[in-house]
Parts: C-alpha cells; structure tokens; sequence
C-alpha cells in the first residue's frame, strides 16, 4: 500500500456517513411527496397556533428593535466564538514575549471596537421595549 492510499482509506468512513445522509435526506423528500396526502383547503391553509384559531394575520409587521437586537445579540455570539480559539492559543505562548503582547492589544482592541458598539446601541435605546 502507498501512503497515499492509506490517508485516503482514513477517509472513507467519513465518505460513507456522508453518502447515508445524503440519501437519507433525498429519500424523505421523494418519498414524501410520493406517499404524502396532497389535498389543499381553507382550514389546511390557515395558520396553525397550537391548536387554537388564529387571532391575528401570521404576516404581522414587527418593530425594528427586535431586529436590532437580534443582530446585537450574533454580534456578540460571533465575539464568543472568536474568543475560545485565542485563549487557547494565548495559553500556549510563551510568558512575556512580544508576540504574546500583540496578541493580547489585538484581541483587547476586537473587545474594545465590541464594547463601543454596546454603549452606541444602548444609547440609541435599543434595548427599551417601551
């Protein structure tokens, strides 16, 4: 065997999971629109509320605050996300280096430009829901 095929048959059980679900995925679909009821009416088209007859129209238009916020809260998310791989990477550096220092401005700056960000948006009154 070369070592090419080798880092290839490392591969093959990911290969295979992947084509299962794939199918999977394809089979639900064809099948469903085989075998499934298609009838169309007025109470299938209506909007479902847990079982109660719906009040409002489902299409109702929403305040931009909501969102805003929702874009605040990714932000932030997004800010997490980038935080756990440079700690890990800031715990391995050595103590005291240069590299270790641009690495620590870097990432307190991201968390500054961060920070100034909150403060614009409470002040804007994002968060009021009044």
């Amino acid at each position: 065997m070369t070592l090419a095929s080798i880092e290839l048959n490392a591969y093959l059980p990911v290969a295979i999971l992947l084509m299962m679900a794939i199918t999977f995925a394809v089979a639900n679909v064809v099948l469903t629109s085989i075998i499934g009821p298609s009838r169309q009416g007025a109470v299938k088209g209506i909007s479902y509320e847990s079982g109660m007859d719906p009040i409002t129209p489902a299409r109702k238009r929403f305040n931009v605050r909501f969102y805003v916020l929702a874009m605040i809260f990714l932000v932030f998310d997004v800010e997490i996300i980038f935080l756990y791989p440079w700690a890990a990477m800031f715990a391995q550096m050595e103590p005291m280096s240069a590299m270790g220092a641009e690495f620590l401005g870097r990432i307190l700056f991201f968390l500054f430009t961060t920070v100034i960000a909150f403060i614009y948006a409470f002040r804007k009154g994002v968060f009021r829901f009044d």
